[in-house]
């Protein structure tokens, strides 16, 4: 039975809508195209969130999030047209070439070609599991129709715009093609993180996450291909030109997740083949085997950052040095400056830490209330620096994010000595959002913060853009939360625990702290041209999505919160 559109909309899909019809009536009329579509993907996947919530489970999901598909399915695609949007400014102002326009676009329908084919893979597994349960449903013959007229629109109007772009059929097909691929691969990618790990994430959760990956490394694959074509034959025959000037900080970061996806798929085979070649010696000791693999995991990780990642990096962009010597000439570059924040970093770091570590095993205070603590510190961590130090604080957020990613590795496949040490350290820190399979806060905190300052690289007229992590996490959902938690009495609905307090708290610090920061960035040479209605819109629609979602918000909002900043 299908629900009607009233019973159907709750606050988390009013304030979807609100977010896509924002951004939606901000468009030039050059973005037709893109507005249909994504208007297109927003009611497939409320539809597809509709009927996921009178289905059978079809995967281990996250306990007691709901499933988030509409959300997951529009919130990147609509960054995407946002940044599109503030492109489209800058290109009417000749600030930018078409190239870098071409490649936005791209992207918007590589992200929206990841989210629409995971809907087509989770309709066609409900419509199974629907036929299977009853074979006379007939609701299920109206759904495959209904699904099929939306992918088939999706569809056309992708091909008209990509044919605006391009300049022949072959390269239109080209393109339809490289759009396909993404499709697959996000959902090849999303079955294989809900399947391996179970009770993670929610499918919304999942789908953002994926269509990420799926994005960033695309991109990493499109920039290789274009820069081996042009090192294999004479640049002047060939055509290919793909993606925008890259800076080397953009370069060694992708560079360093390569590495350590690279190196986790090498260290999981060689430890299978080590595993069935001495499976029948029996003789040798448990600690022996565990330094064995120990030893084994830290030599290839060692060898891919030193030898497989920077080989990448230096076909990529032309570096006059090894990578990491350029980082090293990077930081000495201003000593001072960069050096005195890493050593402020580091011994807020570890007074925080180990303060916070003891409270946590000693203390009655809720989990939850007592990491917003830690989002106080990204901001006192984060604001000065990229304030300051904004090109130092990109390179910063990718080493934090490639330790994040060894330290998980490590505790998830236990390596000695470190394996149990960094296990039990980082329970203390979890909430019911993690589990003992994955522990995945700490990086939805780090990628908040640091996703809108990669995203605002280049062009950018929103001077508040860039600190759009810091301002939504840092403190308007670390205030709702405090706020809420002492003083909240009227609460949102029945069964949920935010209140109205606590969301309108957040939304009043966040203003106060845009009020503090505009003047502070005026006088250090930034040009305003931040108007405060957009900016109170901004505000209260992710206030509103704090309050509403059962999806993990550090994920979520600071996205939501940059895609409006962008208009």
């Amino acid at each position: 039975m299908v629900a009607s559109p009233l019973t159907a909309m709750n606050g988390e899909r009013a304030v979807v809508f609100f977010f896509v019809f924002r951004v939606l009536s901000s468009l030039p009329l050059s973005l037709l195209p893109h507005a249909l579509s994504l208007s297109l993907l927003s009611v497939f996947s409320l539809f597809v969130e509709i009927r996921a919530d009178g289905c059978l489970s079809l995967f281990k999901t996250r306990p007691g999030a709901s499933s988030g598909i509409m959300l997951g399915a529009v919130t990147l695609p609509t960054m995407m047209l946002s940044k599109l949007i503030q492109l489209s400014r800058a290109f009417s102002l000749q600030q930018i070439e078409i190239g870098e326009l071409e490649h936005m676009t791209m992207q918007f329908w590589a992200a929206s070609a990841c989210c629409c084919g995971v809907l087509i893979f989770l309709s066609i597994l409900m419509w199974r599991a629907s036929y299977n349960k009853n074979p006379h449903f007939s609701c299920s013959v109206w759904d495959a129709k209904f699904s099929l007229s939306c992918v088939i629109l999706f569809s056309v109007v992708c091909c008209i715009s990509l044919a605006t772009i391009s300049h022949t059929g072959f390269n239109t097909a080209l393109k339809l093609l490289w759009l396909l691929c993404h499709g697959f691969a996000a959902v090849k990618l999303i079955q294989h993180l809900l399947n391996t790990f179970p009770c993670c994430a929610s499918i919304g959760e999942a789908l953002l996450l994926t269509s990420g990956l799926v994005l960033y490394f695309g991109d990493m694959l499109a920039c290789t291909i274009s820069k081996v074509c042009r090192l294999l034959v004479s640049p002047e025959l060939v055509s290919i030109r793909y993606g925008i000037k890259r800076s080397e900080i953009g370069i060694i970061i992708q560079g360093v997740l390569l590495g350590l996806l690279i190196f986790s798929a090498v260290f999981k085979f060689v430890i299978h083949l080590w595993e069935y070649f001495w499976r029948a010696d029996n003789s040798e000791s448990r600690q022996n085997k565990e330094i064995r693999r120990s030893l084994i995991f830290f030599a290839s990780l060692g060898f891919n950052m030193i030898v497989v990642a920077p080989s990448w990096m230096m076909i990529v962009l032309d570096f006059d040095v090894h990578p990491i010597l350029w980082i090293f000439q990077f930081v000495l570059s201003e000593p001072l400056k960069r050096l005195s924040l890493c050593i402020y970093w580091l011994g807020l770091i570890y007074a925080s830490v180990l303060r916070f570590y003891n409270i946590s095993k000693n203390s009655k205070i809720e989990r939850i209330l007592l990491r917003k603590y830690y989002h106080l510190l990204a901001v006192s961590m984060f604001l000065p620096a990229l304030i300051y130090q904004p090109k130092f604080l990109d390179l910063a957020f990718g080493a934090a994010l490639a330790v994040f990613l060894v330290l998980e590795i490590i505790r998830v496949w236990r390596i000695w000595p470190l394996g149990q040490l960094v296990h039990q350290f980082m329970s203390a820190f979890t909430d019911h959002r993690d589990s003992d399979i994955l522990i995945v806060s700490h990086f939805s905190l780090l990628l908040g913060c640091a996703l809108p300052i990669w995203m605002s690289s280049g062009f950018n007229d929103r001077p508040l853009i860039p600190f759009a992590g810091i301002l939504s996490l840092g403190i308007g959902d670390t205030m709702a939360s405090m706020v809420g938690h002492k003083y909240g009495v009227l609460r949102w609905s029945k069964t949920g625990k935010k209140t109205i307090e606590g969301t309108a708290a957040g939304i009043v610090s966040v203003l106060a702290a845009c009020s503090v920061l505009l003047p502070l960035l005026a006088s250090t040479g930034y040009i305003l041209t931040q108007h405060w209605f957009p900016l109170l819109i901004a505000v209260t629609t992710s206030g509103l999505l704090e309050a509403y979602t059962a999806q993990l918000d550090n994920a979520f909002i600071p996205l939501v919160f940059y895609s409006l900043l962008c208009l």
